[in-house]
């Protein structure tokens, strides 16, 4: 009985994968062991049983055709993603260096001309309690009249050197002319290009009516023969979220009023407009318009960066603000706010806005507004 059981198992035991059992024997066939074989008068010839058949390869799993979805960074030809807002704009709007023009912005110079055209506007108070404005603008060929332009505060020069932009003024405090004439900033100055570049109206006294155009911006660099293009390997300021993926700062806290402290002048505040998904402005207790279209300005983001300062002497009030050495500030976006850090490795380089995770925020895209807030004004500056 072992030596049967040992044949059955040789038979079966080496059965590969894919083959066949043998079949059954039908009656009348025997198979012959080794015990049986000497008691059997009449010899049975033992058949061979089939040979192992493989089985029939399976038919090949062909899947079905995927239409190819288009990278999500392409643009059409001829089209590039704008450093200040993130928005597709043409390549040759797109990837020339930007002007940054200094605004005046009090209540005798407003409403400013072309502002609604900036992808990008600080504020931060300059002497006397009043704040002053800084325009970043790509889109500028067609503008008929920036402004009005004012003088240089020396914070505003680092501030336009990290977009790489050529910087328009009209005079200077006496603390930042060594700026000026460093090799960090090309900057086009009204005090020396008065008549070739900027020009003066008669319906607001000076200095609050000088403006630019598009044809004194290009005058202005073919005078001082400054390049065009942005510098090598300058890759943006900001970093921005896609359009299909949105920030939403879900964990944030609200953020549907914006009002920043020790901007004792214009006492300006945000109110976030959840239809359009922008933070619509306000100051000296109305909206602020363009005076070109007569529009309210709105941005999709809002950037607090608290800074620490000083005055430069005693007997004056110029401030010295400290947009160089880091400090903590509030990302505001989607009716949310988070508590932000930002940071510089280079004086002159962009700056760098982390979350508490450390990781780089991602701006929405569209238009930002940051606020230069002095550090002792942290707690009066309103979120809610």
């Amino acid at each position: 009985m072992g030596i049967a059981l040992l044949g059955s198992m040789m038979l079966f035991g080496c059965r590969k994968i894919g083959e066949t059992a043998p079949e059954t024997a039908s009656a009348g066939t025997s198979y012959v062991s080794e015990e049986t074989a000497g008691e059997s008068k009449t010899e049975t010839k033992a058949t061979e049983p089939p040979a192992p058949t493989e089985d029939p390869a399976p038919e090949p799993l062909v899947p079905e055709a995927i239409e190819p979805t288009p990278a999500e960074d392409a643009l059409p030809e001829g089209m590039v993603k704008s450093y200040l807002t993130g928005e597709p704009v043409a390549e040759v709007q797109g990837r020339r260096r930007p002007v940054a023009v200094m605004l005046s912005n009090i209540i005798s110079a407003c409403p400013q001309s072309g502002i609604s055209r900036a992808g990008v506007i600080y504020e931060a108070p300059v002497e006397g309690g009043i704040t002053r404005l800084m325009g970043l603008f790509e889109n500028y060929d067609d503008l008929e009249k920036i402004g009005s332009v004012r003088s240089c505060r020396e914070y505003y020069v680092y501030l336009a050197a990290g977009f790489d932009a050529l910087y328009y003024h009209y005079g200077q405090a006496a603390y930042a002319i060594p700026l000026l004439e460093s090799d960090h900033i090309d900057n086009v100055n009204g005090m020396e290009y008065s008549e070739q570049v900027y020009y003066r109206t008669s319906d607001r006294p000076s200095p609050h009516n000088a403006y630019l155009d598009a044809a004194g911006i290009a005058a202005g660099i073919d005078l001082c023969g400054y390049r065009t293009s942005y510098k090598d390997g300058y890759d943006g300021f900001f970093q921005f979220a896609s359009e299909t993926e949105p920030e939403t700062l879900e964990q944030g806290r609200n953020a549907a009023y914006v009002a920043p402290g020790g901007y004792f002048h214009n006492n300006p505040w945000f109110s976030y407009d959840e239809a359009s998904g922008t933070y619509l402005r306000y100051q000296f207790g109305e909206p602020q318009i363009d005076e070109m279209t007569q529009e309210q300005l709105a941005v999709k983001n809002i950037i607090v960066q608290y800074c620490s300062w000083k005055k430069y002497d005693d007997n004056a009030e110029y401030l010295d603000i400290d947009v160089v050495n880091g400090g903590m500030g509030t990302y505001i976006t989607s009716g949310k706010a988070i508590d932000v850090t930002w940071s510089k490795d280079d004086p002159w380089g962009v700056t760098k806005y982390r979350d508490s995770n450390g990781e780089k925020i991602k701006l929405n895209l569209g238009k930002t507004w940051v606020l230069i807030v002095l550090d002792n004004y942290a707690d009066e500056t309103e979120i809610r």
